[in-house]
């Protein structure tokens, strides 16, 4: 398994193409050779593959607008194409149907999108918080995903802190999900509910590595949204030098 950055953890600094452009440098200067792109200004496909080869990054994820997914859907994978990215993904979703967001209406909007990302060379990936934890009747939304969307047409961002947040086990839940979880979101969790550092909060990381290789996953991606204070980029330093001394790379 290898390791990389959910530029999302330096959101702030990617809201102009300067500053997205130097955050990459400042991700790749860490060590990181493999960043997920999210939470950043708009930004051209051509420009972001000049930018990753420019830092000897790959950008093996995204998440992607909902606007563009049901807008512009031919767009957004030629945009992938261009950096080479195949994984196109949701970062949110409420399934809340006082929103307008029920679990029906991800169905119908969502099924037709991950078949025609699937016939056009992708994969669509969709990443939890901690509401797919719950029930509607008698099974959690997670579980219902996963048994509605075939595995050749949908994976799983699983993301260890929302997984606790919600009350499951991370590991457990990347063994429930083999298969197809090529992309983990590791978040520590901590006292209070607080996002930290990896190696820094109290998930038990050894079983959360033993699932996920055993599943099958390829790329670990350090996300942490809440830095509470902390430069952001040194939090990711800090749980690259954690990630090493366990042997990935």
């Amino acid at each position: 398994m290898r390791i990389g950055a959910q530029l999302y953890t330096v959101r702030e600094f990617c809201q102009t193409p300067d500053g997205f452009a130097e955050a990459l440098r400042r991700v790749a200067d860490i060590g990181y050779r493999y960043v997920q792109v999210s939470g950043t200004c708009a930004f051209e496909g051509p420009w972001l593959k000049e930018q990753l080869a420019k830092n000897g990054l790959a950008c093996v994820l995204t998440h992607t607008p909902a606007d563009r997914l049901k807008g512009d859907l031919p767009g957004v994978m030629a945009d992938h194409q261009a950096f080479g990215c195949p994984r196109v993904g949701l970062g949110w979703y409420s399934f809340d149907a006082e929103k307008g967001e029920s679990y029906e209406r991800f169905i119908e909007t969502y099924r037709p999108i991950a078949r025609e990302i699937r016939e056009r060379g992708g994969y669509f990936m969709y990443h939890n918080h901690d509401q797919e934890f719950r029930r509607i009747g008698d099974r959690l939304v997670i579980e219902r995903l996963a048994e509605d969307f075939p595995a050749e047409e949908m994976g799983f961002t699983l993301d260890t802190f929302w997984v606790q947040a919600g009350g499951g086990d991370p590991a457990q839940w990347l063994e429930r999900l083999s298969g197809r979880v090529p992309c983990i979101h590791l978040k520590d969790y901590a006292y209070g509910r607080k996002m930290a550092v990896i190696g820094e909060g109290n998930i038990n990381f050894d079983r959360v590595f033993e699932k996920a290789e055993a599943g099958g996953a390829e790329y670990m991606l350090v996300e942490q949204d809440d830095c509470n204070g902390e430069d952001p980029f040194d939090c990711l330093r800090r749980s690259y030098a954690y990630l090493t001394s366990r042997g990935f790379v």
